[in-house]
């Protein structure tokens, strides 16, 4: 008799995927860690602010005497590439629920020195630890159903190289921020999507550090094109998200002297408010 086939492989889990293998930075002495930056979190052959600020993340999780991160703040000082880097790492303050901790991400240019890609603040705490009690205005985006939301899939043939991060990704853009992949943007700063891994992993903090900065930029749907480079990125991380596919909801309010804003709120599937951010990013105007 034929051997049976094998069962489908289940959708990966928190620990034990890619993103996990590609953010894990691996300890070389207190507080300094060393990691080879993955070419497959790139746009344009750009690595993506969020991937790198969730490097950095675990990183000072590993090295603080808290787990999660609660407010975390990144200054983008050079671009960084694909390739090994440096992680240090110095704790600022402990104490019994929060701890503050600094990260910087270093890489060696073409002359061999080393060069500082990005500084990070975070202060850590337990997100198991907070109260239940929630009073807000905020409510979730309001959102076609999955099905009816448009990916990189649904579109022309992606040029090679050109954004190898939409291969390990599910976003699903509304269809009322996709005017710009039409030839027709709307004028609004908005974009609006279902998110979530491709693999199926569900979302945890440091997956929330990516999905704030992983949709298409709001300048696309101002009728704008090119990179847009992150110079500061804030994360909040409110709390630990259910299972389920996200929703991420960013605006852009205020485009001047060739800079914007952009707001993002991240929504789980029970209709909590997961992550909140803020960054300012360049914008290429000619």
């Amino acid at each position: 008799m034929p051997e049976a086939a094998s069962a489908p492989a289940g959708p990966a889990t928190v620990g034990d995927s890619e993103f996990d293998r590609d953010t894990a930075a691996t300890r070389r002495a207190p507080g300094v860690y060393d990691i080879d930056l993955s070419a497959g979190w790139t746009v344009l052959g750009a690595v993506n602010g969020g991937y790198l600020l969730a490097v950095l993340g675990r990183a000072l999780a590993d090295a603080l005497p808290h787990p999660d991160p609660f407010s975390i703040t990144a200054h983008y000082l050079t671009a960084s590439r694909p390739g090994p880097a440096v992680v240090r790492t110095e704790a600022v303050r402990t104490g019994r629920t929060l701890s503050t901790g600094q990260a910087s991400l270093l890489q060696y240019d073409d002359e061999g020195n080393e060069v500082e890609r990005i500084r990070v603040l975070a202060s850590y705490g337990d997100l198991d630890a907070l109260p239940d009690d929630v009073r807000t205005t905020a409510k979730p985006p309001a959102l076609p159903p999955l099905e009816r939301c448009f990916g990189p899939e649904d579109g022309p043939s992606p040029v090679d190289g050109g954004s190898a991060i939409a291969d390990r990704l599910m976003i699903k853009l509304d269809p009322d921020t996709l005017g710009w992949a039409l030839g027709q943007p709307s004028g609004k700063g908005e974009m609006r999507a279902w998110f979530g891994l491709a693999d199926g992993r569900d979302a945890d903090p440091f997956s929330l550090l990516l999905a704030v900065d992983a949709l298409p930029p709001t300048a696309f749907e101002m009728g704008l094109s090119g990179w847009v480079p992150t110079v500061e990125l804030t994360v909040h991380v409110r709390c630990r998200p259910a299972p389920g596919p996200l929703r991420v909801a960013v605006t852009t309010r205020n485009l001047a002297g060739g800079f914007l804003e952009e707001d993002a709120e991240v929504w789980d599937s029970a209709d909590r408010l997961v992550a909140q951010s803020r960054q300012l990013a360049r914008v290429r105007l000619s």
